[in-house]
């Protein structure tokens, strides 16, 4: 595993990264916890008058910028170099505006990424759905996001 690769499994390195990232930082986006070891991250963003649309509330690319990466990033951590992972879809519903500081919680599991290497030993492609909701902090639903991912084992050179 080359050395930036390597460092980028360290949750605290992975963290200042991400929240260091220029459209994230742009938009108030921060990433307020990784923690790979238990297939989780979650995301907040506050409104601020970097993220508010016209009506005041938060603008809704900002809300599916927080969690746009995230099962990509943390199926690429799990199942490592010899598989392409893209996302190939996705879509937001607003249920409700955001007017405060706003939380997704993106989770996986060990049995999920098993399945998915089962799924791919023959080196076909698979499409995994998922889907989260956005809440604020009273616990109220803003929005829920839903992805499709092309996973796919890598073929060895010799094999291609």
């Amino acid at each position: 595993m080359r050395l930036k690769q390597k460092i980028m499994t360290i949750p605290i390195v992975s963290k200042f990264l991400l929240n260091h990232y220029a459209p994230y930082k742009g938009a108030g986006i921060e990433i307020d916890r990784i923690d790979l070891a238990n297939y989780h991250i979650r995301v907040k963003i506050p409104l601020t008058r970097k993220n508010r649309n016209a009506v005041g509330v938060h603008f809704g690319g900002s809300l599916y910028s927080m969690v746009d990466p995230f099962y990509m990033l943390l199926l690429m951590h799990h199942l490592g170099s010899k598989y392409i992972v893209w996302d190939k879809a996705a879509s937001i519903q607003f249920l409700s505006p955001g007017r405060g500081t706003v939380y997704a919680d993106i989770r996986l599991d060990f049995q999920e990424i098993e399945h998915i290497k089962t799924l791919a030993a023959n080196y076909t492609p698979v499409i995994r759905n998922y889907s989260l909701n956005i809440f604020d902090d009273a616990g109220l639903r803003i929005a829920e996001v839903q992805k499709t991912l092309y996973i796919r084992r890598k073929q060895s050179k010799a094999r291609a």
